[in-house]
């Protein structure tokens, strides 16, 4: 185990006194990394936490994590564990994984650790960008992991990443180290496991060392997507502002420093977890952008949405927007849309964010309220009425802010104010009599 050594004391700065958090499924894997780590702690007076997960789904998981426990109380290893105790309908193994990283993070947080160490090995890296490649993904993506990822607090790392399984389990069987056995593991139901069971042995047939080239692969794409990344940064600021894509700024850059902005986007979004987004998602953020319509949308895993409206475009949970509300204006209401509406004793302002209304010309109360199709007003100082939606259009409301834009209404369900936009013909000048004032701010 001396490049694990070397990396831990020469590159990682592992320290006199520090506190390690480990991953520890029972496999042999994080069995051996649990094992090495342990070896090092006289030298280097460790504190190590083991953070075991039981996914609750095989009989034999009780079991071993009683055995577990065992091994660390022999061991003088502080042992933490959980139970999932159900699962959603969603992708079983993202929502284990999302589930365990939680957690893993909870345990790094409790014990002030500033390591999180997972087993993960070099077939484990070939397996990944192998997929990967098959799936579609970014330069990121492609380069499946790395040995080091800066959570800000602490820091993942995988000591083991030049390892192959079979030196692993040659670790295991010399320290005649126990370790669980996960027979999912051979169902080829799964896309992994296919790439393990079959891909990996002709690869190996054809190299031995074939995991030193997917290292270097690896390496590689890293150092340029780095590289690409500092590029980005330039100009991310002034293309991508508060949550949402400047059309005419974006088409200025570079077709590559686009597709990482776009990249750079989704990965903020799904939290990093690029199994989750392929090239496919990519590209159609880019049509989108590209498109001729001012205003059109799509559809991205996990309940978002892409709004392209003029010159922006933005990204929304489809959870989070309310399609309709209907609100009584007694003195104030808070609207969805992040503005308020309250009835004032004066003002002076006679811009559209404020209205003055009679009761000779409106049925009170009043109420605010979302469009409804075939929504028209009598425009002040305009003849005849006009369709709230072409009001929209006009003044390029984007189709996000359509949604939830307010319309006051009297209780005959006449609109008398679009609030920042249109009044109404109801509305009364400052010199007028009127009998309510109401601010939109």
């Amino acid at each position: 185990m001396d490049k694990a050594y070397q990396f831990l004391v020469r590159d990682l700065g592992l320290s006199y006194k520090d506190t390690v958090v480990i991953a520890v499924s029972g496999g042999p894997d994080s069995m051996s990394l649990l094992h090495y780590i342990n070896s090092l702690r006289k030298e280097f007076d460790l504190t190590i936490v083991c953070a075991h997960v039981n996914h609750n789904i095989r009989k034999e998981s009780a079991s071993e994590k009683e055995y577990l426990e065992n091994y660390c109380n022999l061991n003088g290893i502080i042992f933490e564990s959980m139970i999932i105790e159900e699962y959603g309908e969603d992708n079983f193994h993202n929502e284990a994984r999302s589930k365990r990283y939680r957690y893993f993070d909870s345990i790094v947080k409790k014990y002030n650790s500033t390591y999180l160490f997972t087993a993960h090995h070099a077939d484990d890296l070939i397996e990944t960008i192998l997929m990967r490649i098959a799936r579609g993904s970014t330069i990121h993506g492609y380069a499946g992991f790395s040995k080091v990822v800066d959570i800000g607090s602490y820091r993942i790392v995988r000591p083991f990443i030049e390892y192959t399984k079979e030196e692993l389990l040659n670790y295991c069987n010399k320290n005649k180290i126990k370790f669980a056995t996960d027979a999912s593991n051979e169902k080829d139901v799964y896309t992994r496991n296919r790439y393990r069971k079959y891909v990996l042995p002709f690869l190996k047939s054809e190299d031995p060392n074939i995991h030193e080239k997917f290292m270097k692969f690896s390496n590689t794409l890293f150092m340029y997507d780095d590289y690409i990344n500092k590029q980005l940064e330039l100009v991310i600021d002034d293309v991508y502002k508060q949550d949402t894509i400047n059309v005419d700024k974006f088409m200025m850059l570079d077709y590559v420093l686009q597709n990482k902005l776009v990249n750079r986007v989704l990965e903020s979004i799904y939290n990093d977890d690029l199994m989750l987004i392929t090239d496919v998602h990519v590209n159609l953020i880019i049509n989108l952008i590209r498109s001729s319509k001012p205003n059109s949308y799509i559809y991205l895993p996990n309940n978002v949405k892409a709004v392209r409206s003029y010159d922006i475009v933005s990204f929304v949970f489809e959870e989070e927007v309310l399609n309709s509300y209907d609100v009584e204006i007694l003195e104030h209401v808070n609207l969805p849309n992040g503005m308020n509406i309250s009835i004032v004793d004066k003002s002076n302002d006679s811009s559209n964010f404020v209205c003055r209304l009679s009761t000779k010309d409106v049925v009170f109360p009043l109420h605010v309220r979302t469009r409804l199709i075939g929504d028209k007003m009598e425009i002040k100082g305009m003849i005849g009425r006009k369709k709230i939606s072409d009001i929209f259009i006009d003044e390029k409301i984007s189709t996000h802010e359509r949604e939830l834009w307010p319309i006051v209404v009297d209780s005959t369900g006449k609109i008398v104010w679009l609030p920042g936009l249109k009044k109404s013909k109801n509305d009364r000048s400052k010199d007028e009599k009127y009998d309510i004032i109401l601010k939109y701010y």
